[in-house]
């Protein structure tokens, strides 16, 4: 699935093959769940930096709102966290069919709500080196998905 980054570059999810790779689904306007996954993230980032930095693991967010969530938007998103962005991707699919396809792949449900924005499902998805959704994670446990990803990483 064609993805935009922050930066505005096009990436694929078959890009990032090779490497394990953490995905949650975001809004950025969302103040709740999404809030709380990018506040997970930027401890990853902590947790996990060396494989980070060596390339052995991706932390990617998918907004679910392209329409809303610009690149510029993704990148405020991130900037919320104090500018934590190594290692950390925020995409929105470039079309719809895309975006159906992602969150049908995920098992993401998403709901408009009566106020503009939406009701939806949190996890931490890992996707392993070849491209498979491996396991689904709970949220509010950084720590224990770091352990996770190091037991995978040994392997």
């Amino acid at each position: 699935v064609p993805l935009e980054t922050q930066s505005g570059a096009q990436l694929n999810l078959a890009d990032l093959r090779g490497r394990w790779v953490l995905v949650d689904f975001v809004y950025t306007r969302c103040l709740t769940w999404c809030l709380a996954l990018g506040g997970e993230f930027a401890q990853l980032q902590d947790q996990l930096a060396a494989p980070l930095a060596e390339g052995k693991l991706v932390l990617l967010s998918v907004s679910f709102d392209p329409a809303h969530d610009t690149p510029a938007e993704l990148a405020a998103y991130q900037e919320r966290f104090h500018g934590r962005r190594h290692g950390w991707i925020a995409a929105r699919p470039v079309s719809r069919d895309g975006l159906r396809q992602l969150l049908r792949t995920f098992g993401v449900t998403v709901v408009p709500d009566a106020m503009g924005g939406y009701v939806h499902n949190a996890a931490i998805q890992v996707i392993d080196p070849q491209g498979r959704l491996v396991q689904i994670l709970d949220t509010g446990n950084p720590r224990a998905v770091a352990q996770t990803v190091r037991r995978n990483l040994e392997r």
